[in-house]
């Protein structure tokens, strides 16, 4: 406190403090020259040691480029040599092809003057024939004229009278030779065929029913018709919506008509009304739970059918399912025939054939037995019953040769083994046994007229009479237009229109009768 209130004690503070700053910044300035002039020199060495780098580097890139240069001239000369000797080579091929060229042209031009001289000739020659040619047409000409003049029909008439006369001839001849290889080949064939035939026929005895689509079911007396009817029909609605069944009640005296397309329903539906008959409790409640049990009770029963079926035709080993489908057929017909009964006698029939022919007798059966199996199931599924059934089989395990006897039995594929023809020969003897089938009064009047009507169709058929209840036409012809040879191929070609255009059960023969006759009266 004391220095800071004496002036003089500051005074030398200051001028001390003064001659501090004087000096440092001299020290400091002197010190910065000196700083500076050595970097001034390392700088001046730096750049003159750069200098001298550039300058050596500079020395060994000049070296090395004149390297560079004079290899790269070398290589330059040495591909142009190259290049010098190729179009040297060059230049000798195609001197050596112009020389080829040369002679070719020469050659061709010796060729064009010697082929101008032939072609010179050939004019020649072609002219003078022309001439000739047209002398012949002339006399061609001349001759038909001649001809035409003397025949009195023109080259065309001619000409065509020549093709009808041998189309004749050569139908003739055709006809002819057809019948004689024909002869031949059915003189043993068709012995053996009836006695084969014959003979299964004799040995197989099956029982036919008739079935329709209508079932009469009696009554104990007139009063069980109200009672089936039931209180304002309900009774009757729920009997016919549970079987599916039309039920008709008439004045008919102590009987129920059951109508309806599907036999098994029928079926159903008669075995029902039947218990609840003898039951005497009729109402909707206790007719579902009777059509379920019979429902049941069918299903069981159609499968012991087909057991049955198996074991009297002696074919094992069948699907469950197509047991079943066997079954069903007893309640299927086709022409009024019962189908399970025609598929037993097609199996026994097929058997007998097979054994006759040392075929498989087995095979033969099995497919016999089950070639109708589609007609239970045609109603379900799209599709003929012969192609529904050779898809069940195929389904089911049964091999090719069984799916091909039962889709080949209607011929609407080809018969690839000998069980297909037996197969289909059996239906048709089993159809076709008088009493098999009935149809319609007029389904059968129409298929006799459209029979007679193919037949009445054909050149030099005078009258057509379908006789045998439908089973042969006889086709009698007019003897000046229709010849002996003619009319067996017209006999062919009428029962190859009538197997294209009428749809029948069994066969049917065509007979052509020819004859002529002379008449004259006495007086």
């Amino acid at each position: 406190m004391q220095l800071l209130e004496d002036p003089q004690a500051l005074l030398w503070i200051a001028a001390a403090f003064i001659v501090g700053c004087v000096v440092t910044m001299t020290a400091t300035r002197l010190i910065g020259r000196s700083l500076i002039g050595k970097a001034k020199r390392e700088a001046a060495q730096t750049i003159s040691d750069a200098e001298r780098e550039a300058a050596s580097t500079i020395k060994e890139a000049k070296t090395t480029l004149k390297e560079q240069r004079i290899e790269l001239r070398a290589q330059v000369e040495k591909e142009a040599r190259e290049q010098r000797k190729e179009l040297v080579a060059l230049e000798k091929r195609i001197l050596a092809k112009e020389e080829g060229v040369d002679k070719r042209l020469d050659a061709l031009e010796r060729k064009g003057n010697e082929l101008s001289t032939k072609e010179q000739a050939l004019t020649e020659r072609q002219k003078a024939l022309e001439k000739e040619r047209e002398r012949l047409q002339g006399l061609i000409a001349e001759e038909t004229a001649k001809l035409e003049s003397i025949s009195g029909m023109t080259a065309d008439e001619a000409r065509k009278t020549i093709i009808n006369r041998l189309e004749t001839e050569v139908r003739r001849d055709t006809a002819v030779r057809l019948k004689r290889i024909e002869d031949e080949l059915v003189e043993n064939a068709e012995k053996k065929g009836r006695w084969i035939i014959t003979q299964a026929i004799q040995r197989c005895a099956a029982d036919h029913v008739t079935d329709s689509t209508v079932s009469v079911v009696h009554l104990p007396n007139d009063e069980m018709k109200g009672r089936i009817i039931g209180r304002e029909g309900r009774n009757i609605r729920a009997l016919e919506n549970a079987t599916g069944i039309n039920i008709i009640i008439d004045d008919t005296p102590e009987a129920v008509i059951l109508s309806g397309f599907d036999p098994i329903r029928r079926e159903v539906a008669r075995i029902t009304l039947d218990r609840l008959i003898t039951d005497g409790r009729i109402h909707p409640a206790r007719i579902e739970e009777m059509v379920e049990k019979v429902s049941e009770e069918l299903n069981q029963a159609i499968k012991e059918t087909g057991e049955e079926v198996c074991l009297e035709s002696d074919v094992h080993g069948l699907h469950p399912e197509i047991v079943k489908l066997l079954g069903r057929l007893q309640y299927r017909t086709s022409y009024g025939q019962n189908v399970l009964q025609h598929s037993k006698e097609v199996a026994h029939l097929a058997g007998l054939m097979a054994a006759e022919l040392g075929v498989n007798a087995q095979e033969a059966k099995r497919a016999g037995l089950i070639h109708d199996i589609g007609k239970a199931l045609n109603h379900e599924v799209e599709g003929s019953h012969a192609a529904i059934g050779r898809d069940m089989a195929k389904r089911h395990g049964e091999n090719d040769v069984i799916a091909n006897a039962i889709a080949a039995h209607h011929d609407e594929t080809t018969q690839d083994t000998i069980i297909a023809a037996l197969v289909q020969a059996a239906d048709a003897l089993s159809a076709a046994r008088p009493g098999a089938r009935r149809e319609t009064v007029e389904s059968y009047i129409k298929r006799l007229e459209q029979l007679e009507k193919i037949a009445d169709g054909f050149s030099g058929v005078e009258k057509a009479y379908a006789i045998q209840a439908g089973r042969e036409v006889r086709v009698v012809v007019y003897p000046d237009k229709v010849n002996d040879a003619e009319a067996m191929q017209l006999a062919r070609d009428v029962a190859r229109k009538v197997e294209g255009e009428l749809v029948y059960p069994g066969q049917i023969k065509v007979t052509v009768v020819r004859e002529t006759r002379a008449v004259e009266t006495a007086k």
